[in-house]
C-alpha cells in the first residue's frame, strides 16, 4: 500500500487575517496538494459532487505528472456546498492532529473568496449574502413578496438576471417577525441568568413561529431567554465569498453577545448552520479571544436542553405523543460533534420512536437556490428524501429550516424542528394520541 505524502505548503492558511491567505499562488499549490491527498485516500466518495468529479478527472489522466486543469478544479470547487461532512470523516484534519493540516472545505471557501476578489461579487451572490437586507424589505409587503416567490412566469422571467432557479421553493415571509413578537410579550417567565438567545434570520423573517415555539419549551423548563441585538451570523457571506462582509457581521455580533457571555450566559443559536459558523468560524474570522470566548459559549437549544436533562431538571410533563418520528439530522449539527441531542430529548416523550435518518439533503446554505446547482441538488438529496419516506412515520422532523424546505420540495412534505415536536408534546391537543398519566399508588 502507498503512504499518501501531502505535508502543508507554504502557501497554507485558513485564517482570512493572514496575508498568505490571500495569495493566488499559494492557493495553487494548496489545491494541488489536497486534492492529491483526497484523491488517495477517496474516504468521501461518495459525498458531494466535488469529490466523484475530481476522482473522475484524475482517472482520465496518464502519465507521471497528474494535475487538474483549471476548468476541472472550477468543477470541483463549485461542487462543494460546505455541508462540512468531509471534514467529520476525513483522519487527516488540523482537529485530528495530523501532520497533513487539512481543511477541504474551508480550502474551498478560501478558493471562493480569492476568486470574488479578482473577479468582483456579482448580484446573486450579494443579494444572498443578506438574508437580513431580503427580510426587511420583504417585510414591507410579505403578501407580495410571496406571490412574486409562487408566480412561475415572473420566477422564470427573474431566473436569468438573479440566478435563483425558477422551480426553487423558497421561504416565506412575515409582516410581524420574530422580534416584532418578542417585544411584545411580557418578561418571559423564568430564569433570566442561564441563556440568550440568537435567533437566526430565518426564524426572525421566515419562521417566527418556531421562535415563538422555542420561547414556549424553555418556559416549561424554568429559563428565561433574552434577545439580544444581533445580525446575521454571516455563513452566507462567507459561501459567497465576501469575507469582509462576514467578518464585519461577526465582530457585530461578538460585540453585541460578548456582555451576556461575560454574565456566564449560554448563546443558543436555533439554526445549526448559525451555530456551527459562530462556534467554528468566528474564532479566526474575527480573530481576536472576545471572539473566540463568544464561540466557546454558544450551544445548539437541544444540546442545553439536553445539559438539563442530565442534571435532571428537564420537564417531562408531556401531555400527547407523536408516537413515530422520521428524524433528519442536519450536516451543519453533525459537523459540531455534540451527539444527537434532538433526537435524545424527543424519545424523551413517551410512547415516542425516533428514526434518524443521517443522509445529506442537498439544500447547504443557498447552493440549492442556484440556478446551476438546483437540480443537482435534489439528485444529492434523493437518498435522504427516500429513507424519511421510506420510515412512514406521522411526523418528519428537523433542526435545519432550509432543509425543511428541501424535503417538501421533493416529497411534499415540511418536517418541523424537534423543538416544535415538544412544545406540541406539552400540549393536550398537539398530537391525536394522548399520553396516559401514570397511575397513582395507593
Amino acid at each position: 500500500m502507498d503512504i499518501i505524502k501531502g505535508a502543508p505548503t507554504t502557501g497554507m492558511s485558513y485564517d482570512p487575517n493572514d496575508p498568505i491567505y490571500w495569495d493566488p499562488k499559494g492557493l495553487h499549490a494548496e489545491l494541488r496538494r489536497v486534492f492529491e491527498i483526497c484523491n488517495g485516500c477517496r474516504l468521501c466518495f461518495n459525498l458531494c459532487p466535488a469529490f466523484p468529479d475530481m476522482f473522475k478527472a484524475f482517472d482520465s489522466q496518464t502519465g507521471d505528472h497528474v494535475e487538474l486543469t483549471p476548468q476541472e478544479t472550477g468543477r470541483v470547487l463549485d461542487g462543494c456546498f460546505q455541508c462540512k461532512i468531509c471534514y467529520v470523516k476525513c483522519p487527516y484534519t488540523p482537529d485530528d492532529k495530523h501532520e497533513f493540516q487539512l481543511d477541504f472545505p474551508r480550502l474551498v471557501m478560501r478558493a471562493h473568496a480569492i476568486r470574488q476578489r479578482e473577479h468582483g461579487i456579482g448580484l446573486r451572490d450579494r443579494l444572498l449574502s443578506r438574508p437580513e437586507m431580503l427580510g426587511k424589505m420583504a417585510k414591507l409587503t410579505p403578501g407580495l413578496a410571496n406571490w412574486a416567490n409562487r408566480q412561475p412566469l415572473l420566477r422564470t422571467a427573474m431566473q436569468p438576471g438573479l440566478g435563483i432557479h425558477k422551480d426553487k421553493l423558497l421561504p416565506e415571509f412575515h409582516g410581524e417577525t420574530f422580534e416584532d413578537w418578542y417585544r411584545k410579550q411580557p418578561a418571559p417567565a423564568g430564569d433570566p441568568s442561564k441563556a440568550v438567545l440568537f435567533s437566526t434570520c430565518f426564524v426572525n423573517y421566515n419562521h417566527p413561529d418556531l421562535g415563538r415555539d422555542l420561547m414556549e419549551v424553555f418556559s416549561r423548563n424554568g429559563i428565561a431567554l433574552g434577545l439580544p441585538k444581533q445580525n446575521c451570523c454571516g455563513m452566507p457571506a462567507l459561501e459567497a465569498g465576501d469575507i469582509d462582509l462576514a467578518k464585519r457581521l461577526a465582530r457585530q455580533n461578538v460585540e453585541a453577545l460578548l456582555p451576556y457571555v461575560r454574565e456566564g450566559k449560554k448563546v443558543l443559536a436555533v439554526n445549526p448552520t448559525c451555530s456551527y459558523t459562530m462556534r467554528k468560524e468566528y474564532g479566526e474570522l474575527v480573530g481576536t479571544p472576545e471572539a473566540r470566548q463568544v464561540a466557546a459559549s454558544t450551544m445548539d437549544p437541544c444540546e442545553f436542553l439536553f445539559q438539563l436533562k442530565q442534571e435532571g431538571k428537564f420537564n417531562r410533563d408531556f401531555r400527547t405523543t407523536p408516537e413515530l418520528v422520521a428524524y433528519h439530522v442536519p450536516c451543519h449539527l453533525r459537523a459540531q460533534n455534540i451527539g444527537f441531542r434532538s433526537r435524545d430529548l424527543m424519545r424523551l416523550i413517551p410512547g415516542t420512536t425516533v428514526k434518524m435518518v443521517e443522509q445529506c439533503c442537498g439544500h447547504d446554505g443557498t447552493w440549492a437556490m442556484r440556478k446551476e446547482f438546483f437540480p443537482l441538488s435534489l439528485l444529492s438529496g434523493k437518498k435522504a428524501f427516500d429513507q424519511m419516506q421510506a420510515v412512514e412515520a406521522n411526523v418528519m422532523a428537523t433542526d435545519c429550516p432550509l432543509a425543511a424546505i428541501q424535503f417538501q420540495q421533493a416529497i411534499g412534505q415540511r418536517p418541523i424542528h424537534p423543538i416544535q415536536v415538544l412544545a406540541r408534546a406539552y400540549r393536550s391537543d398537539g398530537f391525536a394520541k394522548a399520553i396516559n398519566p401514570p397511575e397513582e399508588k395507593m
